[in-house]
């Protein structure tokens, strides 16, 4: 799908207008953890890579453009194929002179702290505000048993981040699972390049164990293998080269959300081709928790069909899709009953606290929250409208801008924040019906 300007980018907010309901097949973006996880793959490969059908998201872009500052590669663009070619320059990695900066991407920062690791000289990397509040330490800690030198440099273990690298030799380190599968992705993927056998050990239980599944298939898929037991321990042996050529992204999971949850609360029908039952992201599991909420599915090898009906609440543990907790608590706020989110601690360190973010609005929309630690129990009813704000979290944005197809008056504020993950959202959900929304 080529990514156009669209004003509602640039908007300071977009009003979202009901609609009584729809049967369409949509296309969304290519996934961002596959498209993150094959752009760092093939940066370590050595060999000409071309990613088909990535979304060229802000994440994705910060990415790309930090890898190439390491000088062993180009990354380019092409926003009008969807398609990102990563080309070996024949220099070697070193770190570069300015700071690296990627903003609110947190999966890119976590794995570009490893790959600091492989560049001769001292590379510094940083975010946004709220990035530099997000916890790294379990990484950190990770990292010098491998031989790299990796630290806060203000040491409360959160950006900015300095490592001293060229030396990711390898050997063996123990990693805690617990706030991040991101660590663990960020070592395996990394171990591609070490000089000796990389074996990690999981200390604990790890969180998110799907985007670790999501790592893993896309490093078998470019020729990598991996031993494993279980998700306790994971063993990349020396000497392997991720092959080149193209690699094609899925759909996202988590960008599909919004669709089916639209369809789901309208009581409506979505296709949504390009994922199916093979897919390795956590998030395509949403369907079935829609279904024991009344929903219809029909999962194939190459699409996913939902067709909505009267919802009512279920018990549910989210920790292994946390990314479509907000979408599912907008259904829930429809639904019957109450609906208990639970195992969902990992959201109060992502672009915002999500459970604080929802529990907020979804109460300014009149719904009932009661608010835990690591878990949200939503008592459906019957939304009223609400100025919206969004954190500078664009699934905060999407999710209510969903909610606002059955709701009167609701208004998404900075609809711009979309961009991280989802830069056509406004434009696909007017595929739905293209006087949705109307900008202020």
């Amino acid at each position: 799908m080529t990514v156009t300007s669209d004003p509602r980018l640039e908007a300071e907010s977009v009003t979202v207008r009901p609609l009584p309901g729809f049967d369409e097949t949509v296309h969304v973006l290519g996934s961002k953890s596959y498209t993150n996880r094959y752009l760092a793959i093939a940066s370590l490969s050595g060999q000409e890579t071309v990613v088909d059908n990535a979304l060229l998201s802000d994440d994705t872009v910060y990415l790309a453009r930090a890898i190439e500052m390491f000088g062993h590669v180009t990354c380019d663009i092409d926003r009008k194929a969807a398609r990102i070619r990563v080309t070996p320059t024949g220099r070697p990695m070193r770190a570069p002179s300015e700071e690296m900066y990627v903003g609110g991407a947190g999966t890119p920062l976590r794995f570009l702290i490893s790959m600091a690791g492989h560049a001769e000289g001292t590379t510094i990397i940083n975010g946004n505000a709220r990035m530099q509040e997000r916890p790294m330490g379990d990484l950190l800690k990770a990292l010098p048993s491998l031989g790299v030198d990796a630290a806060a440099v203000r040491g409360n273990g959160s950006p900015p981040i300095r490592v001293v690298g060229g030396s990711f030799t390898g050997g063996a380190t123990s990693l805690s699972g617990a706030v991040s599968s991101q660590f663990t992705s960020s070592l395996i993927i990394n171990a591609l390049r070490a000089r000796t056998t990389t074996e990690i050990t999981i200390s604990d239980e790890l969180v998110s164990k799907p985007y670790v599944e999501m790592t893993l298939a896309a490093l078998q898929e470019m020729g990598v293998r991996v031993d494993r037991d279980g998700h306790r321990r994971f063993t990349v042996a020396a000497g392997q080269q991720a092959r080149g050529g193209t690699v094609t992204v899925e759909p996202d999971a988590s960008g599909m959300s919004y669709f089916l949850i639209a369809a789901a609360v309208l009581r409506s029908r979505v296709v949504i081709p390009g994922i199916g039952s093979g897919s390795h992201q956590g998030d395509a599991h949403l369907v079935q928790a829609l279904e024991r909420m009344g929903c219809r599915a029909e999962v194939t090898d190459d699409s996913t069909t939902l067709t909505g009906g009267p919802l009512r609440g279920i018990d549910i543990d989210m920790e292994a899709m946390p990314d479509v907790v907000p979408s599912l608590a907008v259904a829930a706020a429809h639904a019957e009953g109450t609906t208990r989110i639970t195992n969902i601690a990992s959201l109060r360190v992502k672009e915002c606290d999500r459970i604080a973010a929802v529990t907020t609005e979804l109460r300014k929309m009149g719904i009932e929250v009661e608010e835990h630690a690591d878990a949200m129990y939503i008592t459906g009813g019957t939304p009223v409208g609400a100025e919206i704000d969004t954190y500078d979290d664009h699934r905060i944005a999407m999710t209510f801008a969903i909610a606002g197809l059955r709701t009167e008056g609701v208004v998404i504020k900075d609809p711009g924040c979309v961009a991280k993950s989802f830069p056509t959202f406004w434009q696909t959900l007017d595929t739905l019906h293209p006087a949705l929304t109307s900008t202020v």
